[in-house]
């Protein structure tokens, strides 16, 4: 498989939707010959014909299907596979995925094109605070794309505030890469320090795993703690390890650019439909020029929603908003309905509350029960009672909440033995 490298992000509408045409066609073509499992899934279409309107005729691919035929994906001879990455498991098992060189060439090619949109170039020096080990693909991905952007690397990975501070300090990076809540940690460490991160070298944060914005595309506190911190613009990122493709917002924020030529974006309500533009549903994508283990129609599980306005930046493709939860993680407590990442940006707006996870199980068949365990600053005046409160004016829903000392919480949060952050716990016995 050649990959097409011929960018068709700054084109016409009608030039990238009959060049993203004949991808898709060429693209269900090579997983109708050589995926076992699409080789029965799509048996007797006519692929040849496909558009973006019949797309949504054909099967959606979602992570049982994946994870359950996990061998059947595999599109090429095993020999050509040079890379093999499991995915986080963030709602179940951790799945293989096998990448080819190519698939590899691609990533970096997405990557660098996210990275330049947000401000990037070969100039700049880029800490990688993300994980770089254990079979993860994030800090590797960027690792990929900052080294064909011709930018250097800082392969610091997941590792102590005093390390990265150091490395602040001696190597001057200008950019930093990694969870928003850990990068506002060490802006604050930093503080606390005697150096202030606003002074640093530091001039532009990319932000992976948590979200900045609401559905209005307005900053939450989080971001705003950042760049209040930093001095420099937090730019989202949004990827899924099984697709080999990446979202990033470019220097407008409003939203994360896709790259037509590399992927094809649906939103689709419970039932499977392809939702308008605007509404919000479920994420599933079509990665396109994907060899090792080609999807179509992949279901990432996460909740978003498509901005089809052309961008101030001058790029004319649809965006990809916010992620606003995981479909699987809804809450439903006493007749209200809410996402983790709703409390984790109402905890995040909550002077005081240094640290924090929250865990649900089940009450019952009909509810769930949220239990916040927080760490507070010394003479904050938070306390249990004033914490749920709070969570219920600003959301309406009922928690319980433990105060618990710092270095316990980020025992929790931070060194559960998980490749990413624990904050949201869920221990419900039922979906």
């Amino acid at each position: 498989m050649r990959l097409n490298d011929e960018p068709l992000t700054w084109r016409s509408t009608d030039e990238i939707a009959a060049a993203q045409q004949e991808l898709l066609r060429e693209h269900l073509a090579f997983c109708q010959r050589n995926s076992p499992y699409y080789r029965g899934l799509l048996a007797g279409i006519a692929v040849e014909e496909a558009t973006f309107e019949s797309l949504a005729d054909l099967p959606l691919t979602d992570k049982a299907d994946f994870s359950g035929r996990n061998a059947d994906f595999l599109a090429v001879p095993v020999d050509r596979i040079v890379d093999i990455v499991l995915s986080s498991g963030t709602t179940g098992t951790p799945n293989t995925v096998m990448y080819s060189e190519h698939d590899l060439q691609r990533l970096a090619r997405n990557e660098s094109a996210s990275l330049a949109a947000c401000g990037l170039t070969s100039r700049d020096t880029a800490l990688l605070t993300c994980t770089m080990d254990r079979c993860f693909v994030a800090g590797f991905a960027y690792q990929l794309g900052l080294r064909r952007l011709g930018a250097a690397v800082i392969r610091n990975g997941v590792t102590t505030l005093s390390s990265h501070a150091d490395l602040i300090r001696r190597l001057k990076p200008t950019v930093l890469v990694g969870v928003p809540t850990f990068l506002r940690k060490l802006g604050r460490f930093l503080g606390e320090s005697g150096i202030d991160p606003a002074a640093s070298s530091v001039r532009s944060l990319v932000c992976i795993g948590e979200p900045l914005r609401d559905a209005d595309l307005s900053p939450l506190k989080l971001a705003d703690d950042l760049e209040s911190l930093w001095r420099a613009p937090a730019f989202s990122t949004y990827a899924a390890s099984e697709t080999v493709t990446t979202f990033c917002e470019c220097t407008e924020r409003r939203g994360g650019h896709l790259q037509p030529d590399l992927a094809i974006v649906e939103i689709v309500d419970a039932e499977g439909n392809r939702l308008p533009a605007g509404e919000h549903g479920e994420v599933v994508l079509t990665p396109l020029q994907c060899e090792g283990m080609p999807l179509v129609r992949f279901k990432t599980g996460d909740v978003s929603f498509l901005i089809e306005e052309p961008c101030d930046c001058g790029r004319i493709t649809p965006r990809l908003g916010p992620i606003l939860g995981r479909q699987c993680q809804m809450i439903k407590t006493k007749g209200t309905t809410v996402y983790p990442l709703s409390i984790l940006d109402a905890l995040n707006s909550m002077d005081g509350i240094s640290d924090y996870f929250v865990v649900a199980t089940s009450e019952d068949r009909l509810s769930d029960h949220l239990t916040v365990h927080a760490a507070v600053s010394a003479g904050c005046g938070c306390s249990p009672e004033s914490i749920a409160e709070q969570l219920q004016t600003r959301l309406r829903v009922k928690t319980s909440v433990v105060i618990e000392p710092e270095s316990e919480i980020a025992r929790r949060v931070f060194g559960s033995g998980a490749r990413k952050f624990t904050r949201f716990v869920d221990q419900r016995s039922h979906p």
